[in-house]
């Protein structure tokens, strides 16, 4: 199994009841029958896992740095006026590497700390999933306004939690969401404004020229495709998404 897999799966079973992953229960049972034959049954423990793993897109737009960098290519095409270039595989493509990138630190934290002493036996199935998600919930709060969580919490009636580690997954994960719809729409904005210049000054010219009838997009697209491409924007951008989460 790939270890960015177990990394996934890991973080799954944190978010459940751990109930089906005492210390013991055994994925296969074997059954021998009267007449000599073996029955081979599948413990819950493994139906709980294929579940899970309809959750893998869930999870990984919501606990990971996939939502920010999505939205922000998306609105970056908006302002570029290209329609459908680059098209929406690549711009998922480019997300989700980059993701994989920018979670790294995190990932290999986990390996560390839950997957190898996991599978070098040195801690149950349990501990392992508490391990896992002591990582991803320091990435999350870092990225997460305290006035978010305090909205949350109002709107749970919780009043109890004192330190970062006791507040519950359940809490965090709409908290970093909203965050993270913030923060990507304040970053998209800002690569909006050039953009949006170069609009309003080739509809002036245009309009001066009395050429009203001609769209300035048209005009405008060519320049802001220049643009773009002389100041190495990609670069800048991407940069810049990796960059904010760790600051």
């Amino acid at each position: 199994m790939n270890k960015y897999t177990l990394y996934i799966l890991l973080l799954l079973l944190s978010m459940m009841q751990p109930a089906y992953a005492v210390p013991g229960i055994d994925a296969f049972t074997v059954t021998t029958n009267p007449q000599g034959g073996q029955t081979y049954t599948v413990t819950i423990q493994i139906l709980a896992l294929m579940t899970l793993l309809t959750l893998l897109p869930a999870m990984l737009l919501t606990m990971t740095s996939f939502t920010r960098i999505m939205i922000v290519l998306g609105l970056l095409r908006q302002a570029l006026g290209t329609a459908q270039a680059p098209s929406n595989q690549v711009l998922l493509g480019l997300s989700l590497f980059l993701t994989v990138f920018i979670m790294m630190p995190v990932f290999d934290k986990i390996n560390t700390e839950a997957v190898q002493p996991y599978l070098q036996e040195k801690i149950d199935a349990v501990q392992a999933i508490e391990k896992a998600a002591g990582p991803m919930r320091t990435f999350m709060l870092k990225q997460t306004r305290d006035a978010d969580l305090e909205l949350f919490m109002r709107i749970g009636n919780i009043t109890d939690l004192e330190e970062p580690e006791e507040v519950p997954f359940s809490l965090l994960l709409p908290a970093y969401i909203t965050s993270e719809l913030k923060t990507a729409f304040q970053i998209g904005f800002l690569i909006f404004l050039p953009f949006l210049v170069i609009d309003l000054v080739v509809a002036s010219v245009l309009m001066s020229m009395g050429m009203m009838m001609l769209s300035p997009m048209i005009i405008s697209l060519p320049f802001k495709i220049m643009l773009f491409v002389l100041a190495d924007g990609w670069s800048m951008v991407l940069e810049m998404l990796a960059a904010s989460f760790y600051v």
